[in-house]
């Protein structure tokens, strides 16, 4: 950030949330939850001390890319739940990719200094995909086999 605030042009941060970065528990990935938590909360901090220097020229995003289908995720399939949940939400991270990259590179593109939360997995794709695992079966055994 210090070689950003010596530029003219300044520059942007984009860090990344996850599980937990609302506060709610993690079990069995406590410490991926604690800092993912932390990474809003880092964020916040950096928007603030960067306001309170009045410095226009850098900006502090954040991005949450939701359940993608890592290592760590499908060590986590281990319950009916958890199933459930992968099948329906998660995506590879092709897929996240192709919608966070152009949204990231549209930010420094427009020329806009806002600090801004782009949001992959947001609660109404959330609901309608549980909505239509429901209604229509969509979706079901897709990652991991559920019984």
């Amino acid at each position: 950030m210090n070689m950003m605030l010596t530029q003219s042009r300044g520059g942007h941060i984009f860090n990344i949330d996850g599980a937990g970065s609302d506060g709610r528990p993690t079990p069995r990935f406590a410490a991926y939850g604690a800092t993912k938590r932390s990474v809003v909360h880092l964020t916040k901090s950096l928007q603030a001390e960067l306001q309170m220097q009045d410095v226009k020229n850098v900006v502090v995003h954040n991005l949450s890319p939701g359940m993608v289908t890592t290592d760590l995720l499908m060590s986590g399939a281990t319950t009916k739940q958890a199933k459930f949940f992968i099948n329906v939400l998660a995506e590879p991270a092709e897929v996240v990719a192709e919608y966070l990259v152009p949204n990231i590179r549209a930010i420094p593109a427009s020329g806009s200094m806002k600090p801004t939360y782009i949001r992959f997995l947001t609660g109404i794709k959330a609901y309608t995909k549980i909505f239509s695992r429901v209604a229509l079966g969509a979706r079901k055994n897709r990652y991991v086999t559920e019984e």
